[in-house]
């Protein structure tokens, strides 16, 4: 196999990142095609493999094809697609989305069938892009009374103004101030949903704060993400919490996935949309090595970039080594890590005086996020200056002259200067989403308060149908096998006579 030069490589990363742009899709596990010779087609076929998707002359979905002077077009199971960067209308793209979540598109019919969700009033508390929109618009044609609400930093107007159209409430605005992004959430608690799906159980809180009544209504809530279940899980323990809940985040189905692989991949791919290619860093430092951090590394060394790994917890500090990542105290990797990653979930993770160190011109990012992961607003208050410089990028600069850039507003950057996790990724979540909002309806009463997984028989049935598998084939048993004893020591049968 021939050596790829540095420019060629560069050229086909920043083809996976235009590809990824234009469709949301995911790129490892994929099936790919490049048609063409020439180092450039070479460096594109490394490039996908790097990433883990997998070579198919049958019906890819990626078909590229390189002509002689080096230039590429594409093809998605089987339409062109521009790569120009240029985006489309909020319909199309939530047309887009449909035609690529089958899991939960085929989950909510099945729930649909049962005649549960008719008339049921359900709340989604969600990041507010197409894919949010497709369960929405699916469980609003199943029957049920839908509405949406999401924080500014995390909607799409349009996107949100194309599901109003097609008479689903919407209470969220891409501008909206701090008040009223609280009166917007209070309002869409005021329409009293009996189930809440919730993304940071940050509306779960709320409720539990200011319409407590409503909580005591509830038939219970679905919980998205680590950091949301973290903190109902406090709740629980402290006698707080009031309302049953389905960790969803806890599922194989959506953590396994989600995290890892959606997380990881379209960070890393925010990050390339927002600074280029190639990243002009020379070390990134990842901060955390959860599900999370562990994708946000991996993909980061697909694209040939030095990876350095700080990590509080010693065990997941010494599967960061043995991935072959060098592993350093946060502290003194920051001083020369041309990109810090925060991947915590954990408030404060990069404080202001740990801002203040890093290298001069270093780039930082929150991959997943909590508020006030990283504290430029401290820094702010104690005299620091923060500059825009293009959509998605700000520079903030110190009393001794040197600057650091912020990526998506120190937001979670696939979210605040991308389109969120891949198509196909949320396609899982969702269809978990479902998994649990059916486990809520279906119960003869309203489950104990407290914290409730979806049951294994479901979770293995969401993946079994993204492999096309029968569900039968995949829905593992919820319980272990009775049998216990140990056939190591079976007996010798007894000699006749």
């Amino acid at each position: 196999m021939p050596e790829h030069s540095t420019a060629d490589r560069a050229w086909a990363l920043d083809q996976l990142r235009r590809l990824f742009a234009a469709t949301n899709l995911m790129i490892p596990g994929s099936s790919f095609e490049v048609v063409g010779h020439g180092s450039r087609a070479e460096a594109l076929r490394r490039a996908f493999r790097r990433f883990g998707a997998l070579p198919a002359a049958d019906s890819p979905r990626f078909r590229f094809a390189v002509d002689d002077a080096g230039a590429a077009s594409a093809v998605v199971g089987g339409s062109p697609i521009e790569l120009s960067g240029r985006r489309r209308g909020a319909s199309d793209r939530i047309a887009w989305a449909f035609d690529f979540m089958p899991v939960t598109t085929s989950a909510v019919d099945r729930l649909a069938d049962s005649g549960l969700p008719r008339g049921r009033r359900i709340g989604i508390s969600m990041v507010l892009e197409p894919k949010t929109a497709v369960l929405a618009l699916a469980l609003h044609r199943a029957g049920a009374a839908v509405t949406v609400f999401a924080h500014p930093d995390e909607t799409d107007d349009a996107v949100a103004a194309a599901l109003r159209e097609l008479g689903v409430p919407v209470f969220a605005s891409r501008r909206a101030t701090p008040a009223e992004h609280r009166a917007l959430a209070l309002a869409f608690l005021d329409d009293r949903p009996e189930i809440l799906v919730d993304d940071g159980a940050h509306l779960i809180r709320l409720a539990h704060e200011e319409r407590p009544a409503l909580v005591e209504e509830l038939l219970g809530a679905a919980e998205e993400t680590t950091s949301g279940v973290r903190a109902l899980r406090v709740m629980a323990a402290q006698g707080i919490l009031r309302t049953p809940v389905i960790a969803v985040n806890d599922a194989r189905s959506k953590t396994s996935f989600d995290n890892r692989y959606g997380t990881g991949f379209s960070c890393v791919f925010a990050i390339l949309n927002l600074v280029g290619v190639p990243l002009p860093a020379s070390t990134t430092l990842v901060i955390g090595y959860g599900p999370v951090g562990e994708g946000v590394a991996h993909y980061l060394r697909a694209a040939d970039i030095e990876v350095v790994v700080s990590e509080l917890d010693p065990v997941r500090a010494l599967a960061a080594r043995f991935d072959g990542f060098r592993v350093a105290e946060t502290a003194d990797a920051v001083r020369t890590a041309g990109l810090v990653i925060s991947a915590t979930g954990v408030e404060g993770t990069v404080p202001a005086e740990l801002l203040a160190h890093c290298a001069d011109g270093a780039v930082v990012a929150v991959a997943g996020g909590v508020p006030d992961e990283v504290g430029v607003e401290r820094a702010i208050r104690e005299g620091a200056r923060l500059v825009r410089v293009s959509d998605g990028v700000e520079r903030l600069s110190f009393d001794d002259g040197h600057s650091v850039t912020i990526l998506g507003g120190a937001g979670a950057v696939n979210i605040t200067a991308g389109e969120g996790n891949p198509i196909d990724i949320m396609d899982l979540s969702f269809a978990a989403q479902v998994a649990a909002i059916a486990q809520l309806l279906e119960a003869p009463a309203r489950l104990p308060v407290g914290i409730h997984t979806i049951s294994a028989r479901e979770d293995s049935a969401v993946a079994a149908v993204a492999l096309g598998w029968p569900v039968a084939n995949g829905a593992a048993s919820d319980s272990e096998s009775a049998e216990w004893r140990t056939t190591r020591f079976t007996r010798e049968p007894e000699a006749d006579g």
